[in-house]
């Protein structure tokens, strides 16, 4: 009789698993921020952090919301020449970085180029046994590791989404009047007219959240990591995979939310 119950144990231990993994996530992340309410913050650490998540991502955020900018102003200006508004292409370009894709952008690349290093780094500290030397010598681990991480991300994101913004208003001011051939000012005029501080404050709720997301789950897969070059390699990829997931899910209820 044991034998008949076998496929129902794994296909229920498979939700189990997810909850009892959500779970230790959620404890994680609440003793993370219990440490955080209180002093010493180590400062220097911080700064480190902030330069390793969000100065060495610049570059490649630079890059991507010009493109961005350009492939959104020539695909919304043909569909735009259709129904007479060329003049709204300002706005339409302003309003989608600057509500969708600029907290959204920022936030994949930040994942996929300093999540995953970070994981990365935090998993070999956990294989080599530096984590368990920062207990012996009475550090706590999450001072050391994971509050300036969040830290840094909670700063850094939101900076990278004004960047990857302020970028791809530009590349598509560059494909509205140097292709277009659009008024510089309808372009600039209809972003000063239809983009309110509402849609501004949206987008930077949304990377602030992202932020303490991605730090938060590549510490936490670093810091669970498993044995070996393996068990990094392997925490690594769910840290990425996970944390696109969650920024795509995440995204539809606070957009769901703060457009009603």
């Amino acid at each position: 009789m044991s034998l008949i119950f076998v496929p129902f144990r794994i296909l229920g231990g498979i939700p189990l698993g997810f909850i009892r993994e959500l779970g230790r996530m959620a404890c994680f992340l609440a003793v993370s921020f219990y440490w955080m309410a209180f002093p010493p913050y180590l400062l220097r650490r911080i700064i480190k952090q902030i330069n390793f998540i969000g100065v060495k991502t610049t570059f490649v955020i630079v890059l991507t919301g010009l493109f961005i900018g350009m492939v959104l102003a020539l695909q919304s200006y043909y569909a735009l020449v259709k129904f007479g508004a060329e003049a709204s292409l300002g706005p339409v370009v302003a309003l989608s970085l600057i509500r969708e894709l600029g907290p959204v952008i920022s936030a994949l690349m930040a994942t996929g180029c300093a999540g995953s290093a970070l994981t990365a780094q935090i998993g070999i500290m956990r294989i080599t046994e530096q984590i368990d030397a920062l207990d012996a010598m009475a550090l706590n681990p999450y001072k050391y590791l994971i509050i300036p991480n969040l830290i840094a991300g909670i700063i850094s994101i939101p900076l990278l989404n004004a960047i990857v913004v302020v970028v791809g208003i530009f590349g598509g001011y560059a494909v509205g009047i140097g292709l277009m051939g659009l008024n510089s000012g309808t372009y600039f005029g209809g972003i000063s007219d239809f983009v309110k501080m509402k849609d501004i404050l949206g987008g930077l709720y949304k990377s602030l959240s992202f932020g303490v997301l991605i730090a938060w789950i590549s510490c936490y897969k670093g810091y669970n990591a498993g044995h070996g070059a393996e068990g990094v390699s392997k925490a690594t990829i769910q840290a990425v995979v996970l944390s696109s997931v969650l920024i795509l899910v995440w995204d539809y209820f606070l957009t769901s939310v703060l457009t009603t």
